[in-house]
């Protein structure tokens, strides 16, 4: 197949315990637009002025948006960040798990946790 059906990832699904006080954190820690908090209920939240969209959904399993890799956790989500020392500060001042910056072939990043335990990364 040369040409792709899909035009672009719309969305991804976040698991979380606390609905409304995640959307809060996502909203007030990451500066993302909360748009909605649906009937279903999901909080529908918008990362700058593209397509791309984070649905939060509650739910009390343990379970998160990441993954394991020989049983630690591996992340499956990443953003970009042209200020990787200002956002880190910014999460250390907001009380959030983060790792240090790591940079591998010129590309640095580092691994950080939502109030639900959501492995995520940033990198530039």
């Amino acid at each position: 197949m040369s040409k792709s059906f899909i035009d672009q990832v719309h969305y991804i699904r976040i698991p979380v315990r606390d609905l409304e006080q995640s959307s809060k954190w996502y909203r007030d820690v990451l500066g993302l637009q909360l748009l909605t908090i649906t009937d279903d209920p999901f909080a529908i939240m918008k990362v700058n002025e593209g397509s791309f969209l984070l649905i939060l959904v509650p739910t009390e399993d343990e379970t998160f948006v990441h993954f394991t890799v020989e049983n630690e956790p591996a992340f499956s989500l990443g953003f970009t960040s042209p200020d990787l020392l200002g956002f880190r500060q910014h999460l250390l001042d907001n009380d959030v798990k983060v790792e240090d910056i790591k940079e591998d072939n010129g590309h640095s990043y580092f691994h950080f946790f939502d109030l639900n335990g959501n492995k995520l990364q940033v990198h530039w």
